[in-house]
């Protein structure tokens, strides 16, 4: 693939000053209609040569209020306590913007490769999670530009003698950068890998040669016009639907679980100090082993989220834990992609994260009232799989729980949210309206149990009929997680 850049392209001065301020309209005339279009750009910057550079002329040719920029030096200790793409997805641009990366997250796998410390299988499975990342992300609409800067082994040997040669950029050139020359052949192979196995339909390479830099910026450039001004050509999104029509009494997994069991006062404070106590234990082990912890917690209105959650938060300390409650997504957060702001919460090592409703949203509350194309709701399945499967290989401990209760037992509780002071806030018109979709509503959660309980991530069901028997459910689950789990 990189045999087709090695054509000794170069661009002379008087074709490069007739070309740039025709180039330069026709990107801020783009860049403009971006903002409108509602959808964002990646501009990935891979490769050997220039991309400093590149990105400098382009902050010269766009309007810069407008651009994110980011290079990716190694880690801080912040971003290694968090799975890998944690660091990435806070630096995504919202809809209308460009984001221009140095580097990206293909750096570490192929330096890894590269240099023998990961295995050929292991970098396989890296891009394939690479390859889903990206998916998800132009499903979404992202638009992605990924360029690859490449240079000759002896174009890039004269680079770095050129480099140090001057006062004004010998500090750029160190013995790293000769060691990577001297593994100039096993970075070829690996990089020729990476970009052949990632360069998709929705996210496909364009290999640059870079030997020239007038020829590499106009270059870079035009790829990124020309992507922008083809998907600015294309009809818009469809909006979402109507909702989907009204379900029949539905019958479903949710129907299996027993409502009907109690557990007596006594017996629930006994048991509910001895959870609490071993729970304690098991945090303050979590937290010396370096593990993260997250706790979903799913449901139907007034089935006793909130409840349990404090049972949880009782046991913790202060310090170590957050809740996130979650409700409909700010306008900052509807112009990035659906799961931006979950990643923006996920916990350091040896911390946790409470989640009062998630990620689930999207197969739940916006699939049943038609706040999301049929396309966008299905995909979600799998994106939200593959996104769990990202934090359980991190080492999170991922618990999730579905409590339900019964249509009789939920109205019991609404009219006694109503009679109580200090219970009303909790009820509104909205609740009741949510009733009348209760069908729906079940059945999108008997799907989603069953498309996304897997055995790295499953549901734990809780019939919360019974308040006292579901938080005695939650916290013995998420005891016994941890303890499998340490």
């Amino acid at each position: 693939m990189f045999e087709t850049a090695e054509l000794g392209r170069t661009l002379d001065k008087a074709t490069y000053e007739a070309l740039v301020p025709e180039l330069r309209t026709r990107l801020l005339k783009a860049q403009t209609a971006l903002e409108k279009a509602g959808f964002s750009v990646v501009v990935l910057l891979n490769g050997v040569g220039g991309m400093a550079e590149t990105t400098n002329r382009l902050y010269e040719w766009l309007d810069a209020r407008y651009l994110v920029t980011e290079a990716w030096s190694p880690p801080s200790e912040e971003e290694r306590e968090r799975p890998e793409f944690w660091r990435y997805s806070r630096w995504l641009p919202p809809a209308g913007r460009i984001g221009v990366f140095l580097g990206s997250w293909y750096t570490r796998p192929i330096v890894e490769r590269a240099e023998g410390r990961a295995g050929r299988m292991r970098f396989g499975r890296e891009l394939a999670r690479i390859a889903a990342f990206e998916r998800a992300l132009a499903d979404d609409g992202v638009l992605f530009v990924k360029l690859w800067f490449h240079l000759s082994k002896r174009d890039q040997r004269r680079r770095l003698r050129d480099l140090e040669a001057k006062r004004t950029t010998r500090f750029r050139v160190g013995k790293h950068e000769w060691q990577r020359l001297g593994l100039y052949d096993e970075f070829r192979h690996v990089s020729e890998r990476a970009v052949r196995e990632t360069s998709t339909a929705l996210a496909p390479w364009t290999v640059i040669e870079a030997t020239d830099a007038r020829y590499r910026d106009v270059e870079a450039a035009k790829q990124l016009l020309a992507a922008v001004e083809r998907r600015l050509a294309e009809p818009p999104r469809p909006h979402p639907p109507e909702p989907e029509a009204p379900a029949s009494n539905p019958r479903t997994i949710l129907d299996t679980l027993d409502y009907s069991s109690r557990v007596a006062r006594d017996v629930y404070e006994r048991r509910l100090g001895e959870l609490q106590a071993r729970l304690n234990h098991l945090a303050a082990r979590l937290e010396r082993k370096r593990r993260g912890l997250i706790l979903v917690f799913e449901g139907p209105d007034a089935a006793g989220k909130g409840g349990a959650i404090r049972r949880v938060i009782g046991a913790l300390d202060a310090q170590q834990y957050r809740v996130i409650p979650i409700s409909a997504p700010t306008e900052e957060e509807r112009a990035h992609h659906y799961l931006w702001r979950f990643w923006r919460h996920l916990p350091r090592r040896g911390r946790i994260t409470i989640y009062d409703r998630s990620w689930y949203g999207r197969v739940l509350v916006e699939r049943v009232e038609g706040l999301a194309t049929r396309e966008e709701w299905s995909r979600a399945y799998r994106e939200i799989n593959e996104f769990e499967r990202e934090l359980v290989d991190d080492g999170i401990v991922l618990v999730k729980f579905w409590l339900h209760v019964t249509s009789e037992e939920q109205l019991r509780r609404f009219h006694e949210r109503e009679r109580e002071p200090w219970k009303q806030h909790k009820i509104t018109a909205e609740d009741y309206r949510n009733r009348r979709h209760e069908n729906r509503y079940e059945l999108a959660a008997n799907e989603m149990i069953e498309r996304n309980s897997t055995e790295y991530a499953p549901f734990e069901l809780v019939a919360a009929d019974d308040k006292h028997g579901a938080r005695l459910h939650v916290l013995e689950a998420i005891c016994r997680r941890l303890e499998a789990a340490l």
